[in-house]
């Protein structure tokens, strides 16, 4: 898949912006802080309805306006379609093909993309609940029954908490409630646990090889880690109701659900060191761009197609082996787009075989075409 076209209002610094796109490599210069960081946050937008950096929704309308609006031609094995997404301080609002969509899942079915940015870094460094988003974000495109079965099992937990919470201040609980809620709450925390185990196992199949090839390191895998002993000849189910009946008298006592999905976790190991605690910076930056490449292979895997990937500034902290090395896995048949301060940080061929877009205070001010046997100004 690519996209071909977008165009923006008022999202971010950018008033009023549209862009022709190339379906292979386009590289967008300029110096710091004149959007194009925006740039790729809103095709981010488009394409799942969320920020990758923002989580208060408002925040991405331009300062001074009510609404922030994007919309794109995304072809797909020759077929158009037209995804729009509207933002007001209230509400969202999505489109496709002119038709309002009401489901999420059903929207962000459509395109699918690869996201790496600086502060990705926070995915080894930060807290389990950034490993649990990507974990969200990236089976909400892979699996179209995952974003429903999440939201699904957030309400249950929020119910679940609501009669722990009550039981913490009145000593009293509902017992035939609690017993159903319960019922529900491990059916959808099983599916989940499901899921997350065969994302992380399929991303192990190929992330090793990825992670040497780029790094010229060896022996980079993840674990996922939850309440469940994944290797147990007991099944999901009956762990986590054992867990939970172990746990009954300490939740009543804080009112919190202890156990589920929502504690689980990915741990980034070199060589079974944990690279949160003994990885160098480098080492996890090439940890987490052999994550995202290797996502690239489950999409094709999944969903027998390329997602669209967007690199911001990923050349600047690489040296030139390793640069090399990136872009011999971005030279295919994925559409990028890649945002850099300097295009002498690039490969020259990879230059002359790219659509060139200068970006200076949320405007594009040149853009130079590919053309197969050079460049045309």
């Amino acid at each position: 898949m690519y996209l071909k076209s977008i165009y923006v209002d008022n999202f971010r610094n950018y008033e009023h912006l549209e862009l022709e796109l190339h379906p292979g490599i386009n590289i967008i210069y300029g110096k710091n802080a004149q959007g194009k960081t925006n740039l790729l946050e809103s095709i981010y937008v488009l394409g799942l309805t969320k920020s990758h950096r923002a989580t208060i929704d408002n925040t991405l309308i331009r300062e001074h306006e009510n609404t922030a609006y994007i919309r794109g031609i995304l072809f797909k094995e020759e077929i158009s379609n037209q995804l729009e997404f509207g933002i007001t301080n209230k509400k969202k609002l999505l489109k496709l093909n002119n038709n309002l969509v009401k489901r999420v899942s059903e929207y962000i079915s459509n395109m699918n993309i690869i996201i790496f940015y600086p502060e990705d870094l926070e995915l080894i460094k930060s807290s389990p609940a950034v490993r649990r988003r990507f974990m969200n974000m990236e089976l909400s495109q892979l699996y179209s029954t995952y974003f429903d079965v999440l939201n699904d099992y957030n309400k249950l937990l929020k119910m679940r908490n609501d009669c722990l919470k009550q039981c913490a201040k009145q000593g009293t609980l509902d017992e035939s409630y609690f017993e159903i809620l319960n019922q529900y709450f491990v059916e959808k925390a099983v599916l989940l646990y499901k899921m997350r185990k065969k994302f992380i196992d399929r991303l192990n199949q190929h992330i090793t090889k990825i992670f040497q090839d780029i790094s010229d390191l060896d022996g980079f895998t993840l674990k996922y880690h939850t309440n469940l002993d994944l290797d147990s000849d007991l099944s999901y189910k009956n762990q986590l109701e054992q867990k939970l009946k172990k746990h009954m008298e300490t939740e009543r006592k804080m009112g919190l659900t202890l156990v589920g999905p929502h504690r689980d976790d990915i741990e980034f190991l070199l060589n079974n060191s944990n690279l949160k605690l003994y990885g160098s910076q480098g080492q996890q930056r090439m940890a987490v761009l052999a994550l995202k490449l290797s996502e690239i292979e489950l999409f094709k895997e999944y969903k027998k197609d390329t997602p669209i990937l967007l690199l911001d500034d990923v050349f600047s902290e690489l040296d030139e082996k390793k640069r090399n090395n990136l872009l011999k896995y971005i030279q295919n048949n994925t559409q990028t787009i890649i945002t850099t301060t300097e295009l002498e940080l690039l490969n020259q061929k990879l230059v002359e075989n790219s659509k060139l877009i200068c970006i200076q205070n949320g405007e594009v001010i040149r853009t130079d075409e590919v053309k197969k046997n050079g460049r045309k100004n």
